[in-house]
């Protein structure tokens, strides 16, 4: 994954390694730095900040004669990097979930975004996450409105041996959810996990709905999940849901597929909230906790 972007960043810290690092030399290289992030899907506002972050590290005759340049460079830029990345902060779901458990109360997620980003499987993956770390959870089908969705989550649940709240198609989405809420809570479950009808930022009845759902249910959390394959155009969605309803984490699915990687860098950016998870396979178990390490690493 991300062997795109890798590729291109290794060029321009070659071509900065064999430059003097002033001010004037660096800013042609910086340009083409810039340009290869933007070029895999990477925001122009984060393509110019990464280059800035990195032109204040290194100007102003910073890196001795001597030193290992090359090493200074990659280190540099990989700092600021994890700068970008660490701008949305992170969220402790586990942390939070135990605090909701002490209370007796049922944590509640609500899943959001467009049509064909895998929300449907990754409610599911996040579902067998939680019952690793022990929570009993219980998902909510509050997508009435695709076909299909309603017998595919259940299928899901069954699969995971949880039960599925459900209404019939065209019904009250936001009932369902609430439905879902109550259940948890004479049951004394630990987590309802909502699916939602996948819709275009731009359809507004679809969204009114969403906001339904929210304001009847009060969610715990608001999880946007995001196609990393749609690179910029999954940073929009990002910025439209969170503008619409407000979200509090993002999950990118399909990372494991993904040879650019400027989804991760721009969503963060753009929305100030944190990924909580990438998705990287198919199965119930590919799911994992997003590390900015481990992201930098790979793209530096």
């Amino acid at each position: 994954m991300f062997e795109k972007v890798r590729e291109g960043v290794g060029k321009v810290i070659e071509k900065i390694t064999i430059k003097e690092l002033s001010e004037k030399e660096l800013d042609g290289v910086l340009w083409e730095l810039q340009l290869v992030l933007l070029q895999n899907d990477v925001s122009l506002n984060v393509a110019e900040k990464i280059s800035q972050g990195l032109k204040e590290k290194l100007a102003g005759g910073k890196v001795k004669r001597f030193s290992d340049v090359k090493s200074i460079v990659r280190v540099s830029l990989r700092e600021t990097v994890l700068d970008v990345l660490r701008s949305g902060g992170k969220i402790d779901l586990v942390r939070l979930l135990e605090e909701k458990k002490k209370a007796g109360e049922p944590f509640v997620i609500v899943f959001l975004g467009v049509n064909g980003t895998g929300k449907t499987t990754t409610i599911a993956k996040v579902t067998r996450f939680l019952q690793k770390k022990g929570f009993s959870c219980v998902l909510a089908a509050a997508d009435t409105f695709r076909a299909g969705s309603i017998e595919q989550l259940e299928k899901h649940a069954n699969a995971l041996g949880v039960k599925c709240i459900k209404q019939s198609y065209h019904s009250d989405a936001a009932a369902v959810a609430w439905d879902a809420v109550e259940h948890a809570k004479a049951r004394h479950i630990n987590v309802v996990l909502v699916d939602t009808a996948g819709r275009m930022q731009t359809d507004k009845n679809l969204m009114d709905e969403m906001k339904k759902i929210v304001r009847v249910i009060n969610p715990d959390l608001k999880v946007f999940v995001g196609d990393a394959l749609t690179g910029n155009d999954a940073v929009e969605q990002a910025e439209k849901f969170n503008e619409e309803v407000g979200i509090d984490a993002i999950i990118l699915t399909k990372v494991d597929a993904d040879v650019k990687g400027g989804a991760a860098l721009s969503v963060t950016y753009a929305t100030g909230k944190p990924i909580m998870f990438i998705g990287v396979g198919q199965g119930y178990d590919d799911l994992t906790e997003f590390d900015p390490e481990w992201f930098a690493e790979r793209i530096v």
